[in-house]
């Protein structure tokens, strides 16, 4: 019996997905992205400076912060500045995001420069993490367009692209771009981040109730490849419409 999804989609199709490009006119690049419920601004922000250990090599640097606004899960949720600090949760994704960025990121041609991602949750049905690398790549993209106009950059630093999704195992069925209720419900949940060239950059994969089986791994990495051909598809025509 197959799984009743949300909008009555198929186990192998994505929640309805559209980015907005320069959403915050005050950012170098900027694109909120909605997938199904969940919301996610992002926005590139590039310095002409690198951190201590980087200055004099030439060469760049790139780091994400990741944060949920109080309201965006309906019960509030406190700010980190108001605890003091980011808790775990947080810092793992950030992480995530900025490695995830810096897969696809020549620092050489950047030069001595950091660009800062941001990724501000407005609204959270599941998947933030993957929204936030798919629309912050799109928002870092317009960032280097900017410079590329500008003449402060001979070419681009992009060396491709990159965007996540959500799987899982869900009553025994491998699910693609999970919601909130049936990440809740999930045997295994995962997220894969590739490249638009299909190489894989990270894939978390947990198991919340049962082992996960190689065949069902298999199942959710060709459903992930297809959701992010689809996700490309979105960036393309996003950025092919975008005017820097």
């Amino acid at each position: 019996m197959s799984v009743e999804r949300s909008s009555g989609r198929g186990p192998a199709e994505l929640r309805p997905t559209t980015i907005e490009a320069n959403f915050v006119r005050t950012a170098t690049g900027s694109a909120l992205i909605s997938a199904g419920e969940t919301r996610v601004i992002c926005t590139a922000s590039i310095v002409d400076s690198v951190p201590k250990w980087l200055a004099g090599t030439g060469r760049g640097w790139l780091t994400a912060e990741y944060g949920m606004l109080p309201a965006s899960t309906g019960e509030r949720k406190q700010r980190d500045v108001a605890r003091g600090r980011p808790d775990g949760r947080t810092v793992e994704i950030q992480r995530l995001i900025g490695r995830s960025l810096r897969g696809v990121v020549d620092f050489g041609a950047l030069g001595e420069r950091s660009i800062y991602v941001d990724c501000d949750v407005l609204q959270a049905d599941g998947g933030t993490r993957c929204a936030a690398i798919t629309g912050g790549f799109v928002a870092l993209e317009l960032a280097t367009r900017r410079l590329l106009a500008e003449r402060a950059l001979a070419r681009t630093p992009l060396t491709g692209s990159i965007a996540a999704v959500s799987c899982g195992v869900v009553a025994g069925e491998p699910l693609l771009d999970l919601d909130y209720r049936e990440d809740s419900a999930a045997e295994v949940d995962g997220n894969v981040v590739m490249t638009g060239e299909g190489g894989l950059v990270e894939v978390q994969a947990t198991a919340e109730r049962t082992p996960l089986s190689r065949a069902h791994l298999d199942d959710l990495l060709v459903l992930a490849a297809d959701g992010i051909a689809a996700l490309r598809d979105v960036q393309e025509q996003v950025l092919a419409a975008a005017t820097p």
